[in-house]
């Protein structure tokens, strides 16, 4: 197995799907809380046009909930920030406080072994995390990606 991260923002929709059949992903995980994007902009990636276009493409998409980063987490990103004056989408690295509480209180608590397991059951070969930040290193996707090519020697690569 091998993973790709992707996000959305700065991306047009069609670049944004050319990334994934160019890799051959052949499975779409979301990994947001929310599974929609306000405005029309990046309306192709809320959850019911997702999800279409993927299986148009050929894609299994899969909502993995427990690698969610929940509210009270995300705020302590939104107050960096808010600190730093940076808007979200601007944003190019975690806080290392929202790091250490993403760690703790969700990656910790996830059973990577069965998220492996039942990708390999699905015979699942390149695999994408999805969440909406362009940039993965600020993206709670960054962390998950670290964690499984640091204990599961998976390649990563950022699309």
């Amino acid at each position: 197995m091998e993973f790709f991260t992707i996000g959305v923002y700065n991306s047009a929709e069609r670049e944004f799907f050319d990334k994934l059949t160019e890799n051959c992903i052949d499975t779409f995980c979301d990994i947001r809380q929310r599974r929609g994007v306000r405005g029309a902009k990046y309306a192709f990636v809320n959850s019911t046009r997702l999800q279409a276009k993927l299986t148009e493409l050929g894609i299994k998409y899969e909502y993995i909930a427990g690698l969610a980063t929940p509210l009270e987490i995300r705020e302590i990103q939104y107050n960096a920030d808010q600190k730093k004056r940076e808007l979200k989408r601007e944003r190019k690295y975690l806080a290392p406080e929202f790091i250490a509480e993403y760690k703790e209180k969700v990656l910790n608590a996830f059973d990577l072994n069965v998220f492996i397991e039942n990708l390999m059951r699905a015979n699942a070969k390149r695999i994408a995390l999805f969440c909406v930040e362009e940039i993965a290193d600020a993206c709670h996707r960054s962390i998950v990606a670290q964690k499984l090519s640091e204990e599961y020697s998976f390649m990563i690569t950022n699309l």
